[in-house]
């Protein structure tokens, strides 16, 4: 499902934003439902619909959205005369409008396309060639200094062949899924890698499996065949004769005891078999095999030995870490946790009477509260954190700035700041923005930041509005900054400000079900 919402989001031009949203997506704690999907979409402020709609309407439908056919998520691209249907399971077909719309149940997931320039395609020509090159180097220098002749190069090619389809295997073995790879895989109903490749696999975390094999056969092959082309071309392919039962049990395991076909296994059995048919057919099989011939092979297969476990072990945790970051993400995602964890302000009376700095939408039913200090570095954080909820959730969240600080303590050379940004906010409040983005993320020192924010005087009415903000956090023992607020509850500690973002929908219902019994 992932990869299908992803495909979907590359053709409307979101492809920077695909491994955002597979974080969010896996992290929900609704995944895999249609609201996870769109939830997500929300949080990354991606305009997106999910609705019912009459068959008739689909002449008005955009060009491309998800939709439930046949009672599974699909992908569907409108052309003239057909419709293009992509599943996970069958990939994708063709099919008329007619047979589209007897087995569509009317529910569809549209997004507003993005209409900004993609890079998509630039962006993958150049991580190819970035990561390729070095390799394409290599080679590129032993062909020059090394004397191939049509025998060798069978073998190279074949080698290097079977060393890409075998890095593919095992990034299926360890879990780094590859949707060209999961499309090659799944050709036909028979057709299954994982069972294969994963087949009577009792313990996932011992050190070397048989899925190993192929990539340190074809990398030591590779790297032989370079160093001394013909005499390891031909140990190659004398090895390749030897692995030819082993093929053969291979291809009868899946024919009659799994009954699917791993298509990369099929392919390194057929570059094998190549590599064998090559040497036998050569008049070069009668040769006896010399120190030197065997060294190269048996060197590099001896470094690549070592090498690999230790890089195949850390993948491995790598991969595991991603897995317990998405558990814990999910965990961390539930309302029901942060609702728990939130406690409520013990001393409201007042609070709404409190006039700090007021940004977005002030009828959103989100009120987030953050009380600083200009002198607390922590507070230049959580400003951040809660004017980038603003900047992208403006509609739905209102964020309210006040200030803990002793109006009475003339020692504090920061209460002046505090003054200043509160008259700024009275008088020029265009310019409120700037002044405190100077303080809080752009760091100024106070020198400074006085000398560009000059005020010719601080009215009473503010020297007031200090106190009574300071007087307000007295009563609930805020003796500390920064303090954050969401609807008249404490955000617990345990989170992030910029977590908030995963509970704006929950925040809002809870607030409009409230609404609705008081009406």
């Amino acid at each position: 499902m992932l990869k299908l919402i992803q495909k979907f989001l590359q053709i409307n031009r979101y492809s920077e934003i695909k491994n955002e949203f597979k974080d969010l997506f896996l992290s929900h704690p609704n995944y895999p439902s249609l609201f996870a999907i769109t939830d997500s979409l929300d949080l990354l402020a991606i305009e997106n619909a999910a609705v019912r709609v009459s068959k008739e309407q689909i002449v008005d439908l955009p060009t491309n959205f998800l939709a439930y056919f046949k009672e599974e998520l699909t992908l569907v691209e409108k052309f003239k005369n057909d419709v293009r249907i992509t599943t996970i399971k069958k990939g994708s077909k063709k099919i008329s409008y007619e047979k589209f719309l007897l087995d569509w149940n009317g529910v569809i997931v549209a997004i507003e396309p993005n209409n900004a320039v993609a890079k998509e395609n630039f962006k993958i020509e150049y991580n190819w060639l970035k990561y390729s090159f070095p390799f394409i180097l290599i080679v590129g220098l032993a062909l020059f200094y090394n004397s191939f002749d049509l025998f060798s190069l069978v073998f190279l090619t074949t080698s290097i062949t079977g060393l890409i389809v075998s890095v593919f295997i095992v990034q299926e073995k360890l879990g780094f899924k590859n949707s060209i790879i999961t499309k090659f895989c799944n050709l036909t109903s028979n057709s299954s890698c994982a069972s294969v490749i994963n087949y009577k696999e009792e313990n996932k975390n011992r050190l070397f499996s048989f899925s190993d094999l192929p990539l340190l056969f074809f990398a030591s092959s590779v790297i032989a065949v370079l160093i001394q082309p013909l005499e390891s071309a031909v140990f190659i392919g004398f090895l390749s004769l030897l692995t030819i039962p082993v093929i053969v049990s291979s291809i009868w395991i899946q024919k009659f005891e799994i009954q699917k076909w791993c298509m990369m296994c099929l392919a390194v059995s057929f570059l094998i078999l190549v590599q064998s048919i090559v040497w036998f057919a050569s008049d070069l099989f009668t040769l006896t095999f010399s120190f030197e011939s065997i060294f190269p092979f048996v060197f590099s297969f001896a470094v690549l030995l070592p090498t690999w476990l230790v890089a195949k072990s850390m993948l491995k945790g790598v991969l595991e870490t991603e897995n317990s970051l998405k558990d814990l993400k999910k965990f961390k995602r539930n309302y029901s946790l942060l609702n728990f964890l939130s406690k409520k302000v013990s001393f409201t009376n007042g609070f709404e009477n409190l006039r700090g700095l007021n940004f977005g939408n002030r009828n959103a039913t989100v009120k987030l509260t953050i009380i600083i200090s200009p002198s607390c570095g922590h507070c230049h954080k959580t400003f951040q954190e809660a004017f980038d909820m603003v900047l992208k959730f403006p509609e739905k969240v209102n964020l309210n700035i006040l200030f803990n600080i002793n109006p009475d303590n003339t020692e504090n050379p920061f209460k002046v700041v505090v003054e200043r940004l509160l008259t700024i906010n009275r008088s020029t409040p265009g310019k409120t923005v700037e002044a405190i983005s100077d303080w809080h993320i752009k760091k100024m020192n106070l020198k400074k930041w006085l000398k560009k924010w000059h005020v010719e005087n601080v009215s009473m009415m503010v020297g007031q509005e200090i106190n009574k903000q300071y007087e307000w956090c007295s009563k609930n023992n805020f003796n500390y900054t920064p303090v954050r607020i969401v609807n008249e509850k404490l955000f617990p500690s345990e989170y992030e400000l910029s977590e908030l973002k995963y509970f704006l929908n929950d925040l809002t219902d809870e607030k409009e079900a409230v609404l609705e019994k008081i009406a």
